[in-house]
């Protein structure tokens, strides 16, 4: 299963999993929280998935698009918006993936991602898990038994738009919130973009070795 938010790193990943030959069922949600834009991104997926398919032979992409009440979900738990929608997403996800017998939940995280994980833990306060940042495999931070897959932690956004303009001529869309700083961690993505390729490398880079060493002393 492949999660599709209409950003560059989410059709990327479909187009190459599906250029790869894997069967993927896809996964939008429309947490309806960036109005008009958020009905733009549920129409653009709609719309992308025959353009991927008529780009690699025989490939068949079956869709699943859900809308959901984030605001009043965050409300009634008393969370915030953003882990709202995070919970709300990796509930769907594992139910989804469960119904369609899929082998597991593919998302689009990459090196930049990576990066941005674990300086936001490191300002937090954290031990070596901390470091560890996000795992190419990991359980669903939510529920079920189906893992969540990280496919792109070992290149960077700039490639990927590159892959996407360059190489196979793939639209996607921008999210207008990505730039707001008020949010934490896109904060952490403004300071990033002033660093070097090499320098977000490094940071995803550390956080690879300090996943041996936890590894190593389970």
């Amino acid at each position: 299963m492949v999660c599709l938010s209409g950003g560059a790193d989410s059709v990327a990943l479909l187009d190459v999993l599906l250029r790869s030959g894997y069967q993927c069922i896809v996964a939008h949600c429309n947490f309806h929280l960036r109005g008009e834009e958020s009905m733009r991104d549920e129409e653009f997926v709609r719309s992308i998935i025959p353009v991927l398919e008529g780009k690699v032979h025989n490939s068949v992409a079956k869709l699943y698009v859900r809308s959901f009440d984030t605001q009043a979900y965050a409300l009634e738990h008393k969370m915030s918006v953003e882990l709202a929608a995070r919970e709300l997403r990796y509930q769907w996800f594992a139910e989804l993936a469960q119904s369609e017998q899929c082998q597991a939940i593919a998302v689009a995280h990459h090196m930049n991602d990576q990066a941005e994980t674990v300086l936001m833990h490191i300002r937090r306060g954290c031990g070596l898990k901390g470091l560890c940042g996000m795992r190419p495999i990991s359980p669903n931070p939510v529920s079920g038994d189906i893992p969540v897959i990280r496919p792109f932690l070992c290149t960077t956004h700039d490639y990927i738009c590159h892959y996407l303009k360059d190489i196979r001529h793939i639209p996607w869309v921008e999210d207008s919130t990505n730039t707001d700083t008020r949010f934490k961690r896109n904060a952490v993505r403004a300071e990033l973009s002033l660093w070097s390729k090499a320098e977000i490398e490094h940071v995803a880079q550390l956080a690879e070795r300090i996943q041996e060493v936890c590894v190593s002393t389970d």
